[in-house]
């Protein structure tokens, strides 16, 4: 017998963790639940063997449950992920794990205090492209990084209960924080309504980090092509990371603007400098990547944390430093763009 795990949660996102789960190892899926009768019998007969019910008390009076995952709306999280981790359970709470950083502090205390695991679901942490792309920039083979700049776009699934940097936003955060090793130093934010009043539906995030590093985040449901894309400049190489590709997640590109130092033969009073701006273009390399389903690695990393009893990857320190910027974020929002710096909030 394995970890015995319940979800909570079975719309949109949920059926992709059940069916995930239902394979991983030592994942014994106990329970499914549901407000929605239609959605319940709908995964029942998918899973027969699995309890159903429409109540969250049912998955807290189990005594066979140990774990829960949670993927409900984003209103939902905190009040539910704090009721499991009382109960003495670990829990996995699809992004973002809460709505404010004392949200999220509370979360990590209780799971401190109850010795238990508490996971993020930032699955793209999982994705073996993204690996990658962080190997390369730990060996330097980009050079210094520039800058970064990702777009997630798509026609859809518009949502109610958040707004487009909510829902969309978190994934690139928390692969550009885990790509430059840091948080922010400051963020800024423009958004733009147009289907729903208060809701936006296209957000533009621009993050500033520590020695000028820049990263610009476009995020959108109401864009005519579905686009996960993000770019790494660097001062020695480019790559490019595009999920939604089939050919090539990963391109490498050796190509950029080298500057030159001159000698002085032309005076101290040389007008255009002592340097020059060389521009190198050379191969590009589209590697090969052992790739499998980020959200299959993702929850049998959490079911794996619970049985080991360690701290997972996507912990919730790491979906407090996501909060924290989707925070500064929302206040520059509201304050027409204006740069908020991080430290602020504390």
């Amino acid at each position: 017998m394995g970890i015995g795990t319940a979800v909570i949660g079975v719309g949109y996102w949920g059926p992709n963790l059940v069916r995930n789960l239902a394979s991983t190892p030592d994942c014994d899926l106990r329970m499914l639940c549901d407000r929605d009768e239609s959605r319940r019998a709908n995964i029942g007969r998918q899973y027969p063997g699995v309890d159903l019910t429409a109540s969250v008390d049912d998955v807290l009076k189990n005594s066979a449950i140990d774990a829960v995952v949670v993927a409900t709306p984003a209103d939902t999280h905190y009040e539910l992920a704090l009721r499991i981790l009382e109960s003495g359970r670990s829990v996995f709470v699809e992004k973002p794990l809460a709505r404010t950083s004392r949200e999220c502090e509370r979360l990590i205390e209780e799971a401190d205090g109850q010795n238990v695991q508490l996971m993020v679901g930032h699955t793209f942490e999982f994705n073996a492209a993204v690996e990658y792309v962080e190997d390369l920039i730990e060996a330097r083979e980009l050079g210094q990084v520039y800058y970064i700049y990702s777009q997630r776009l798509n026609l859809g699934v518009v949502r109610q209960d958040v707004n487009a940097l909510w829902n969309l936003a978190p994934h690139d955060i928390s692969i550009a924080m885990r790509w430059l090793k840091r948080e922010p130093l400051r963020v800024a934010a423009r958004g733009y309504t147009y289907l729903q009043a208060g809701v936006e539906d296209v957000v533009y995030l621009d993050l500033e980090f520590e020695g000028g590093v820049a990263v610009h985040i476009h995020v959108s449901w109401l864009d005519p092509g579905k686009v996960r894309r993000m770019t790494v400049v660097g001062s020695r190489k480019m790559v490019v990371y595009d999920d939604a590709s089939t050919e090539g997640k990963i391109q490498l590109f050796d190509k950029g603007i080298d500057r030159e130092q001159l000698d002085d033969s032309l005076g101290e009073f040389d007008s255009f400098g002592k340097f020059q701006l060389t521009q190198r273009a050379g191969d590009v390399l589209i590697p090969k990547i052992d790739f499998s389903e980020p959200l299959k690695r993702e929850c049998n990393h959490f079911v794996q944390s619970v049985v080991e009893g360690r701290r997972p990857l996507t912990d919730g320190r790491n979906g407090l430093r996501v909060v924290r910027v989707l925070e500064a974020a929302t206040r520059s929002l509201q304050g027409g763009g204006i740069a908020i710096e991080l430290d602020s909030l504390d």
